[in-house]
């Protein structure tokens, strides 16, 4: 099986260079694998919901309670 990136197996194209020396290839294995589990983490995640329009505080019916002395008393009726 392929993907549409041409990779098989759902296989993922990355390009990591160490720039530590003497990395053994069981530490770059490791570290490729978390790595790669993350950036599937992050694919993953749907974005947010878009905020509906119709929830906009510019189509509320009345405006805002604003809070502060004497605001009470000029409050529209």
């Amino acid at each position: 099986m392929t993907t549409a990136s041409g990779e098989p197996n759902g296989a993922e194209s990355l390009d990591l260079r160490f720039l530590t020396r003497d990395v053994s290839a069981e530490e770059a294995a490791a570290v490729t694998a978390v790595i790669v589990a993350a950036v599937r983490e992050e694919r993953a995640t749907p974005p947010p919901p878009a905020r509906s329009a119709w929830a906009h505080p510019r189509h509320a019916l009345r405006p805002p309670i604003e809070v502060g002395p004497g605001r009470w008393s000029s409050a529209p009726r």
